[in-house]
């Protein structure tokens, strides 16, 4: 444990108990900057996952996100979000959390000691070949994790690892591994700190990117959102005006004829046709509202 560099002691903050509350938040959050820093070096690597993921999604295939501690509870938080925001199916993002859901909040402590748990987890998961894993452990050294991996590639899964430590099992453990070097912590062996941001940053960018390219955004809009409440029925409003160019009567209309769906009210308008026709152009384009408005011999800009 001592030689992961993500426990060593931080060599400019020896005397972090001592500072004073502004030069305290300062030392937190500029340390901060080195998890950009490592998710940039780390872009690359995330691409490949990309790539390599996308076939499986396409397919029907799952994101499976494990891990243990702050890492998994990441790993929930992402998957969590892409229904509302991206209309993706909640039964097709699951986060496997060492110590169970309740580990979200309230700490079990020991159980990320057991690779066989990981295991077993992945096994009633019913990980299978479509899917694509996401495992998350800052050490990369993770029991329940490793095992989760090794369980995930012998289901045929795709496996992504990101962890923060050069030379971690995690690494050989998966067919896409992915650094995020961030280094010591100005708390020693706190990665919820810097550890953690780059995590949650290096997982945005790969769901994300994920969403993009599966047609869940148009231009740079989020354009299939689930318009489940009044802030987000405003906001599919405000999409479906600045991706159409129709007024705000319009839009509603358009709206309420394609169940607060953006994507065939955008095609809805800018086609000039019902929601019916705009949405078999969306079906037969693989929801992309780019595709089906040049189907519909609408120029894009």
């Amino acid at each position: 444990m001592t030689t992961l560099r993500t426990e060593s002691v931080h060599p400019q903050h020896a005397g972090l108990d001592g500072y004073g509350s502004l030069d305290l938040v300062r030392a937190l959050v500029d340390d901060q900057q080195q998890a950009l820093v490592a998710v940039q070096a780390a872009a690359g690597a995330l691409a490949r996952a990309v790539d390599d993921a996308l076939p499986r999604l396409r397919e029907g295939g799952r994101l499976v996100y494990v891990g243990a501690g702050s890492s998994g509870r990441l790993g929930m938080l992402d998957g969590v979000e892409l229904p509302p925001t991206f209309s993706w199916p909640a039964y097709r993002a699951i986060g496997l959390l060492a110590g169970g859901p309740r580990a979200m909040f309230v700490s079990v402590e020991g159980a990320e000691d057991s690779a066989e748990q990981g295991a077993s987890d992945v096994q009633v998961a019913e990980v299978n070949g479509r899917d694509v894993v996401v495992l998350i452990a800052a050490s990369g050294s993770t029991p329940y994790v490793l095992g989760a991996a090794q369980a995930a590639r012998a289901a045929g899964a795709l496996t992504l690892g990101l962890c923060n430590n050069p030379g971690a099992p995690l690494l050989a453990a998966v067919q896409h591994p992915v650094l995020l070097d961030t280094g010591p912590e100005v708390i020693s062996g706190s990665t919820r700190l810097k550890a953690g941001t780059a995590q949650k940053m290096a997982l945005n960018a790969l769901s994300s990117a994920l969403m993009v390219r599966l047609h869940k955004v148009y231009r740079n809009l989020m354009v299939d959102l689930k318009a489940s409440n009044s802030k987000l029925r405003q906001r599919a409003l405000m999409l479906t005006m600045r991706a159409s160019g129709a007024g705000e009567a319009a839009s509603l209309q358009a709206l309420a004829a394609c169940a607060d769906q953006v994507k065939p009210a955008i095609v809805m308008l800018r086609a000039r046709c019902d929601a019916e026709r705009a949405l078999l152009l969306l079906q037969a384009h693989e929801g992309s509202v780019r595709a089906a408005l040049a189907a519909a011999g609408v120029r894009d800009a």
